[in-house]
């Protein structure tokens, strides 16, 4: 299975990115551009809610939306369609530890698994907002 082929039926097609609902707008932002180390792209305002768009680094973004007002979200990822949103990394190790470090509840330490043709390793971390991320690190 080959990494980073383009798709040969859409040209062009990719990620541009992963929209979360947060719980709490600023905490959000906050984690993501300090502990993760993404950049504001864009921050705009839509149907009356906050937006912030941030570059993860590799050109695709992490889209965050300041909860409905009046509503709570409940911080649990079960039943949401999105079940988790994966983000590469080429150290694991250390990024895992600065999640931790911020807080971070880890759902799955660090973990090597050979997927036939791939053997990469992963760990699972809960975001601000309750969202589940996965870190995922393909091996040489």
């Amino acid at each position: 299975m080959p990494i980073g082929t383009q798709n040969q039926t859409i040209a062009g097609l990719g990620t541009h990115h992963i929209a979360v609902q947060t719980q709490d707008y600023q905490a959000s932002v906050a984690f993501y551009t300090e502990v993760m180390g993404m950049t504001k792209a864009v921050e705009f305002s839509s149907s009356g809610r906050r937006v912030a768009l941030l570059d993860i680094g590799d050109g695709s973004h992490l889209e965050l939306f300041e909860p409905v007002p009046g509503t709570s979200p409940s911080g649990n990822a079960e039943g949401n369609v999105v079940f988790h949103f994966a983000l590469a990394t080429t150290e694991i190790e250390a990024a895992l530890e600065r999640v931790r470090a911020a807080g971070m509840e880890i759902t799955v330490e660090l973990k090597t698994v050979d997927l036939g043709p791939l053997n990469v390793t992963i760990a699972f971390f809960k975001g601000p907002g309750g969202e589940v991320v996965e870190f995922f690190q393909v091996n040489n």
